[in-house]
């Protein structure tokens, strides 16, 4: 029945009277801080067990022909004298006797001890040996619940196991990622430190320090901080306390003094403000984060406090002095007793809350509880009802974590603070729900006019990622800047996100936007460059093949191979108007003609600018050579070097289809803005034998030139096309590593720019000088 309840010090005696049986309760309550320390907390723990002791008599189901009355002892700061205290109790007497109990008109039934961890931990090693039944209504603690030690101790507060996760998920709510700690160092401490500390990094939270403070068992006095300067200078704004009532209670006195009024303090437990009166406006304490257990409303407590009066009551003595001193009642100082002349209608509600809160305590819920857990067993061991039973055929009864309420100090002079209710946290509920905060509510401490920062760095906005600084916390790092075409949309990323190819980052690299397709376009301005010089060449090219047409007997056509120049100038037409292929949007046709029209295109122009040059020279060598020189110009065998280079080309063009045909591609990475549509070449060997094949011919057509140069100085054919071939071939070197440095549309506008160019230096060199002639000369 005891099990998960927390601490006090009552005892029940009893005594039989016939038929009526009698308990009495002994409550031994420890108070050892500041005369008026017991009326806020300790006292009020023994109304709410008169309280309940008063329902469960007027119960009439509950302990029925049975009465229970109640003792109470204030136990010292000494566990001599504590002790002392409890044999006196168990002895009857005035005199401690151990193993003797002299009052036989009572029975001793359990005690109630608290709300020190420490009276409880003295008084319950004495009961363990006699087996003396002990409830503990102060706060859990793992050490009592040591059955070896405290077989008979049960405590009933319950045990913090969510509190961690209360604190974590109040840090989180708050963005608060860089907090100190203040834990007792004990063993509980100890314990506690590891829970929290675990559970913090779990949730990204990092620890600036750990303060350990020193105290004695059972003591308010701690020493004194260690790294006073370090902490107070912290960044870090939220400190952690935690700690029992006594050890909490030196802990903020030291924190007034001090005067820290811009940290926000998040205490595991109440404390009793009443007893630290002061008279400065400002608080260190004001704007305190607690965490108190959820207690149910206790019906009718409140009244009961309310009419709590020395006539009601005219053997509670404390009521006599409360009276003397508030009400300015006489008093009778040998008796301890009011007489007359207090004020009408005098009530414990009149006093302010500094002095005495009528709103249950915590510990006065579990005085209220343990109370009943012990009327509870005496009606079922006085009614046998649990005998030869087992609890639920072994079954064990699950009890759910316990909910807190989450309260926020504000602080008034001389001490006239308030514990306000701002939230909850239930961990029994969805995670999302667990913590409920009224966030209009709270006051902050001094110095802050809005939600208080707790962070060791400040956060990396979208567009930044975060970089660790060597050899400090996670939560100290600098924000860096996303790379290229990498995006962050969320604060504190550690690692930036990579847009898909079919997207760009936009300029604060926080978004990832659509990429347009886009290509060589005719309406683009290079496409229309290009178009217009495509078409004007083209059309030029076609004039002077007209020229020579109408001008076809005259010498200087004759001269320069008539049918070698109609090929070369109709060749060099379809040369132009093939970049035509290259602007527009690519499909599967155009990429594979593209470089293929090209390649045949130039094959057979730099096959007639060969056979051209093989005529030139054959005609200045006809004389040395002979007659074999003339059969060969009267066969016009220079002619056939047109249909043997373009068979050649052919068969390469052929393997490049057959094996790896030019395809259409995407290229997403050119551009930062668009995808680009470009015929992708296939097999780069191919293309690069086709140039090296077009290359081969044109340094064949020049070498033949070169040959020619001591041809008379009135003839300059043979120099024109050496000329005509020097600058295709330097067009096309220069175009390779440019080409291999270029991508998407540039790429594109490279091979057009070169074979336009290419094209126009043969027109140009080879054909310029003979319209010159021809215009000048009349042919």
């Amino acid at each position: 029945v005891f099990i998960r309840y927390r601490s006090s010090l009552v005892r029940i005696c009893c005594y039989s009277d016939g038929s009526l049986f009698e308990y009495d309760l002994v409550f031994l309550i420890s108070t050892f801080i500041v005369p008026y320390a017991i009326l806020n907390m300790n006292y009020q723990c023994i109304l709410a067990m008169m309280f309940a002791i008063e329902e469960i008599n007027n119960n009439p189901y509950l302990l029925p022909n049975t009465t229970l009355g109640f003792e109470v002892h204030n136990v010292p700061n000494s566990r001599r004298r504590t002790l002392a205290a409890l044999f006196a109790s168990l002895s009857g007497t005035e005199y401690s006797i151990p193993n003797y109990r002299c009052a036989r008109e009572f029975m001793s039934a359990a005690v109630l001890t608290g709300p020190s961890w420490a009276i409880s931990e003295y008084i319950g090693t004495l009961l363990h040996l006699y087996k003396f039944p002990q409830l503990s209504f102060g706060p859990f603690d793992t050490t009592l619940s040591e059955q070896g030690q405290f077989s008979s101790l049960y405590q009933v507060a319950p045990k913090d196991t969510s509190l961690t996760l209360g604190i974590v998920s109040l840090m989180l709510h708050f963005h608060w990622n860089w907090v100190g700690l203040f834990i007792i160092d004990d063993d509980k401490g100890a314990h506690i430190l590891s829970d929290l500390r675990s559970e913090l990094e779990k949730y990204g939270v990092c620890i600036a320090f750990v303060e350990m403070i020193q105290v004695i068992r059972g003591s308010f006095l701690t020493t004194s901080w260690k790294n006073q300067v370090q902490i107070m200078d912290s960044s870090a704004n939220v400190i952690i306390i935690y700690g029992d009532t006594d050890s909490l209670l030196s802990l903020i006195v030291n924190i007034k003094q001090k005067l820290v009024t811009w940290k926000v303090w998040v205490l595991s437990s109440q404390w009793d403000h009443s007893e630290i009166d002061d008279y400065f406006l400002l608080d260190a304490l004001h704007g305190t984060l607690i965490f108190s257990h959820h207690n149910e409303e206790i019906k009718n407590f409140t009244d009961f406090i309310q009419t709590a009066n020395p006539s009601k009551y005219p053997e509670d003595v404390y009521l006599h002095v409360l009276w003397h001193s508030f009400f300015n009642c006489s008093f009778l100082r040998k008796d301890c007793k009011i007489v007359d002349n207090c004020l009408p209608n005098a009530s414990l509600r009149f006093l302010p809350g500094n002095i005495f809160d009528i709103a249950m305590s915590e510990e006065s819920y579990n005085v209220y509880n343990a109370v009943y857990a012990v009327a509870h067993s005496l009606h079922e061991m006085i009614f046998n009802q649990l005998q030869n039973q087992s609890l639920e055929n072994g079954k064990e009864v699950r009890k759910l974590d316990v909910d807190y309420d989450i309260l926020n100090f504000w602080n008034f002079p001389k001490g006239l603070g308030l514990s306000v209710k701002i939230g909850t946290f239930s961990p029994n509920l969805l995670q999302s729900q667990q913590l409920s905060l009224s966030e209009h509510m709270i006051q902050w401490p001094t110095g802050f006019i809005e939600n208080p920062h707790s962070v060791c760095s400040e956060s990396c906005g979208s567009g930044f990622r975060k970089t660790p600084q060597e050899g400090k916390a996670v939560c100290c790092f600098d924000c860096t800047p996303c790379p290229q075409n990498e995006i962050s949309n969320e604060t504190d990323m550690d690692q930036c996100m990579k847009c898909p190819e079919s997207h760009y980052a936009n300029s604060e690299k926080n978004y990832c936007l659509q990429k347009t397709v886009t290509f060589l376009n005719y309406d683009d301005p290079l496409g229309k460059a290009f178009t217009s010089m495509s078409l004007g060449l083209s059309s030029l090219t076609a004039f002077v093949l007209g020229v020579f047409v109408k001008h076809r007997d005259t010498p200087i056509v004759k001269a320069n191979n008539r049918a070698l120049s109609y090929i070369l100038l109709i060749t060099l037409t379809f040369c132009f108007l093939c970049p035509l292929l290259f602007i527009g949007r690519p499909n599967t046709a155009t990429c594979i003609l593209q470089q293929n029209t090209f390649g045949l295109l130039f094959t057979v122009a730099l096959s007639t600018v060969l056979a051209k040059t093989v005529t030139v020279v054959m005609a200045f060598k006809v004389t040395a050579l002979g007659s074999m020189m003339r059969r060969l110009m009267i066969s016009r065998t220079p002619n056939t070097i047109i249909p043997l280079c373009t068979t050649i080309q052919l068969l390469l063009s052929g393997i490049w289809l057959a094996t790896s045909p030019p395809f259409v591609d995407t290229d997403a990475h050119s551009e930062h803005e668009h995808i680009i549509i470009v015929c992708n070449k296939g097999s780069a060997i191919a293309f690069h034998g086709i140039l090296g094949y077009l290359g081969f011919l044109a340094l064949g057509s020049y070498l033949m030139a070169f040959l020619s140069r001591n041809l008379p100085d009135t003839f300059n054919e043979a120099k024109f096309l050496a000329f005509s071939m020097l600058v295709f071939c330097s067009v096309w070197v220069t175009f390779l590593p440019v080409y291999h440095s270029t991508k998407g549309k540039v790429m594109v506008a490279l091979e057009v720019s070169s074979i336009l160019a290419s094209s126009s230096g043969i027109l140009g060199l080879i054909f310029a000088p003979k319209c010159y002639i021809g215009f000048f000369f009349k042919f």
